[in-house]
């Protein structure tokens, strides 16, 4: 987590006006105590009205104020639509994401924005509609961790094949999702729908000797 999220996860846990403890903080943020320490140092320093004592706890001492986003309507409104079907994608990290954006964005927004409802004529139905693969958060780690996956995979006329590939990159095509990626077994890149893997294992690359 970078720096300036982590400062924003701090804020955000004293808006609810309870006492937070640092190493609460630190354990929430995957982070070090003496880092939380160092970050609320920061904050106070910059401005932010936190109150309290080391081995204690801290307290909000008065209202925060972050710099209003100049958004206008129909920004706002695209800004929630692709919220809205990233949220609805079979992917948890991605739905978290999603989630703690919106937050930062509404938290941002001008006093008579905030906790608007922007989709007020638009309604998405994504897992009816366009069903995204459940294997699409599979082979996203794959490529961010740069493993080869080991795939049943049937083509489209039917022919069941078992294959090694090392995933480059996802594409939606608005009905399906595919993969480009490198095929051990035919040596060449190849795409594939990531609905006609029937199984799916992730190994980790194999480092050239």
């Amino acid at each position: 987590m970078r720096r300036t999220d982590r400062l924003f996860e701090i804020i955000q846990a004293f808006r609810g006006g309870r006492l937070v403890r640092g190493k609460a903080l630190a354990e929430n943020l995957g982070v070090s105590l003496r880092t939380i320490y160092r970050d609320i140092d920061t904050l106070i320093a910059s401005g932010i009205p936190i109150k309290g004592e080391r081995g204690v706890g801290y307290l909000l001492d008065g209202p925060i104020f972050l710099p209003p986003l100049a958004l206008d309507k129909g920004e706002l409104e695209a800004l929630h639509l692709g919220m809205e079907m990233v949220s609805q994608l079979p992917d948890q990290a991605l739905n978290q994401n999603a989630a703690r954006l919106l937050e930062k964005i509404n938290a941002g927004l001008p006093r008579h924005l905030m906790g608007q409802v922007h989709l007020q004529n638009m309604s998405i139905f994504l897992k009816s509609a366009m069903p995204a693969p459940e294997r699409l958060a599979q082979v996203r780690k794959a490529i961010a961790q740069q493993n080869t996956l080991e795939i049943t995979y049937i083509a489209l006329d039917g022919v069941v094949s078992q294959r090694v590939i090392r995933p480059l990159q996802t594409e939606y095509w608005g009905r399906v999702w595919t993969c480009t990626a490198w095929c051990e077994w035919r040596e060449a890149f190849r795409s594939f729908r990531l609905d006609r893997m029937r199984t799916l294992t992730c190994a980790p690359r194999t480092p050239p000797k």
